[in-house]
């Protein structure tokens, strides 16, 4: 779907109106991320902070990336106090 809009001065900033019709086809939820190239801007839906992290840590651990990078030591907290109940 295509529409002509206007670029209009709004402040010091500037602005587009979107068409009812289009922000419904593409089913937008209040909060966007704007990304700008040569000729042209994208609007998407704005991702949560850890969206994608679930897939990612699979990822990892299918490549065994999710190994500990130091040993583990033990504390005399560990070895004396420390109980599981």
């Amino acid at each position: 779907m295509i529409a002509k809009t206007r670029i209009v001065q709004i402040g010091n900033s500037k602005g587009i109106r979107l068409p009812k019709v289009l922000l419904e086809h593409a089913h937008l939820p209040d909060e966007v991320e704007l990304q700008a190239e040569h000729g042209r801007l994208i609007v998407r839906a704005a991702q949560g902070p850890r969206t994608e992290w679930a897939e990612a840590a699979k990822a990892m651990h299918a490549r065994g990336d999710d190994q500990l990078l130091d040993a583990t030591t033990s504390s005399q907290f560990d070895e004396k106090e420390w109980r599981w109940r």
